[in-house]
C-alpha cells in the first residue's frame, strides 16, 4: 500500500441503491518534475459512481497536496491517484483526469479509468 493512501478518508453512501455521477475538481495540483525539478501544476478531475463509500474531501485534499514536493512523473501520479481512490474507495466507476499546464510549448492530459468487473460483465 502506498503511504499516501492511509491520508485518504471515507464515509457511507446513503443511496447505494442509485447510480449517481461524483464530481470534484481541484484546479491547484502541483507537484515536481523529476527530471528538472520544477513544480508541474495540474487541474485533477475525479469522477466517479459510488458504491458503498464516498470520498471524504477535507482528507481527498490533504492527499493531493501531499504530492507537492514529489518528483514523480504525470502519468504515474494520475494512475497512482486512481490506485489509491479506488482502493479506499471501491467505486463501481471512477475516472482521473489531470490536465497538466503548458511546460516548454506542450500542455499534457492524462486520462485513467476504472469500472467494477460486475458493471462490465452486466454489460454484456
Amino acid at each position: 500500500m502506498h503511504s499516501k493512501r492511509k491520508l485518504l478518508e471515507t464515509f457511507e453512501n446513503e443511496y447505494s441503491d442509485r447510480d449517481y455521477l461524483i464530481e470534484h475538481i481541484a484546479p491547484e495540483f502541483t507537484s515536481v518534475c523529476p527530471k528538472t525539478g520544477q513544480p508541474d501544476f495540474a487541474k485533477i478531475i475525479l469522477e466517479y459512481i459510488p458504491n458503498k463509500l464516498c470520498v471524504e474531501l477535507k482528507s481527498y485534499k490533504i492527499y493531493l497536496n501531499s504530492f507537492r514536493n514529489d518528483g514523480i512523473f504525470y502519468e504515474s501520479v494520475t494512475n497512482r491517484i486512481l490506485d489509491d481512490l479506488q482502493a479506499v474507495c471501491k467505486p463501481r466507476y471512477m475516472k482521473i483526469r489531470a490536465e497538466f499546464n503548458t511546460r516548454g510549448g506542450i500542455a499534457s492530459v492524462v486520462e485513467v479509468e476504472y469500472e467494477k468487473e460486475e458493471e462490465i460483465n452486466s454489460l454484456n
